[in-house]
């Protein structure tokens, strides 16, 4: 809308079903958004709303909510969903801290999608081969993107930690600094967006999927998570002498409760399981542990004060509200009913049954349709719309023959 327009408050409004509109671009059936399709009111965050520094022409950004016409969260929302799990937190006198680390690729224009990526060009003519896993000249040939993105974060007020180079060939992680949940997912949101457009500016593509390339390892957004009593700042994971609590011990129990029913949360298209499927530090398990990659959920070494869970299971294809409030939902879930978790493992193990997961996007939907768990904590509009949306981007994959079984099966008897 025109500035001038968003200046003297004029509503911004948008149809409920695009809330659960598919990737393609479809939508389910109306009944899944209200068989009306009626307006949602979009209210902008006045702590959320950017100019952005790489567009020549001034143009601003706000997250906004969306709210019912009545004034209530949409149930469909989530961003609504986050935040109505931040307040039951709250209503405990508790407050859960978050981190995200995001992992990308960075690849050459990729103008004919049966082709695959490839890294681009760098200044010294040459595409990287995938030997610069945490080089500290790996990107010198990407420098000045790297350089604007550096710039473009900070005119956003996007702090961060730390910046790699990840294993993947021409593969970067970025790691935000922990705070608030909700200010984590919009941080989470406006760098990727960021990212993707100033990739443009650069002659190059951004790619955030799950698994881009082949026998490479895939992108997470690893979530990390504490929480500390509103009224003291204390980690509620440690005691005074600095040893796991019964809180600890029950919120990750509540993550195992959790895990295989909201796996299609975590992972949410078909090439999601392609990372979980060729586990390169992608731990397909709801299996904990202490300093461990093999396990979904791993807890860092660390010292008392920030002994905190890191859930393994997102790839940086998850909608990162939505990642953050089904992990720390799960949390809670655990702690509400002091859940005991299972032995945490160490070393190589073999995953027990009750912990793998599903691991086709096929299985995690129909886990997720069948969750009672999934249902009380999110609702059964929500739960049964995802569903309804990402069945047809499944049907919409399934209805396309890839080039594997034209290449393999063809020549079969």
């Amino acid at each position: 809308m025109t500035a001038e327009g968003f200046h003297e408050g004029r509503r911004l409004q948008m149809a409920r079903g695009v809330l659960l509109q598919c990737i393609m671009g479809g939508y389910p059936p109306a009944r899944f958004y209200g068989s009306d399709d009626g307006d949602l009111a979009l209210v902008p965050d006045p702590a959320q709303i950017h100019r952005l520094p790489w567009s020549k022409q001034p143009r601003a950004l706000a997250i906004c909510d969306a709210d019912e016409l009545t004034g209530e969260s949409s149930p469909l929302s989530t961003r609504g969903q986050l935040k109505a799990v931040i307040a039951r937190y709250a209503a405990l006198g508790l407050a859960p801290v978050v981190a995200t680390e995001l992992e990308f690729f960075v690849f050459a224009p990729n103008t004919d999608p049966t082709q695959p990526f490839q890294p681009p060009v760098g200044l010294d003519g040459r595409r990287e081969d995938g030997h610069s896993a945490f080089s500290v000249s790996s990107n010198n040939g990407l420098r000045p993107f790297f350089s604007e993105v550096y710039e473009c974060m900070a005119a956003l007020g996007l702090p961060r930690d730390t910046f790699m180079h990840e294993m993947g060939v021409s593969q970067f992680e970025i790691n935000l600094l922990h705070g608030d949940p909700l200010l984590l997912a919009d941080q989470t949101l406006l760098f990727k967006h960021l990212l993707k457009e100033v990739a443009l500016k650069h002659g190059l593509t951004v790619v955030c999927m799950a698994k881009p390339l082949a026998h490479t390892p895939g992108s997470s957004m690893h979530i990390h998570q504490s929480i500390v009593e509103i009224a003291t700042g204390r980690n509620v994971f440690s005691d005074e002498a600095g040893e796991p609590t019964a809180t600890f011990r029950h919120f990750i129990g509540g993550q195992q409760a959790g895990m295989a029913d909201f796996t299609a949360l975590f992972a949410p298209n078909v090439n999601s399981y392609q990372r979980l499927c060729h586990p390169f530090a992608s731990p397909n398990n709801a299996c904990w542990s202490y300093d461990n990659r093999a396990a979904g959920l791993r807890i860092p070494a660390s010292s008392p004060v920030a002994r905190r869970v890191e859930n393994r299971l997102p790839g940086a294809d998850a909608n990162p509200y939505l990642a953050i409030a089904a992990s720390l939902a799960a949390g809670l879930y655990g702690i509400e009913n002091r859940l005991e978790p299972s032995e945490a493992i160490q070393g190589e193990f073999e995953v027990p049954d009750n912990l793998s997961l599903p691991c086709t996007l096929h299985a995690a939907l129909e886990r997720l349709k069948r969750s009672q768990l999934a249902k009380e904590l999110f609702g059964k509009e929500f739960i049964e719309g995802y569903v309804a949306s990402k069945t047809m981007e499944l049907t919409s994959f399934f209805d396309e023959i890839t080039p594997w079984e034209r290449r393999v099966l063809a020549a079969q008897a």
